[in-house]
């Protein structure tokens, strides 16, 4: 694998993983206590901790990506030979 096909195979990957971990925790300011904050839906998260979701996305994405670069260099499963044969 190369360099800049790591590099996209990361973003994809932590793109993907940030969009499953986005909704974890998350609840709507109907469903806090206090007040609403002004000019938003009730739906809106009351709190997002969107840092945390960043850290947790990258972290999972690593383990993932470290998986994945493990397949790719030890040649467990071989995509060239697969592709020139279909």
């Amino acid at each position: 694998m190369s360099f800049v096909g790591g590099i996209v195979i990361f973003c994809i990957t932590w793109m993907v993983v940030l969009f499953t971990v986005l909704p974890w925790g998350v609840r709507p300011q109907s469903e806090e206590e206090g007040e609403m904050e002004p000019g938003t839906v009730e739906s809106a998260p009351a709190n997002p901790r969107i840092w945390i979701k960043f850290a947790m996305t990258t972290v999972i994405t690593t383990l993932i990506f470290i998986i994945i670069w493990t397949i790719f260099e030890l040649e467990l499963i071989d995509l060239r030979a697969f592709f020139q044969n279909s």
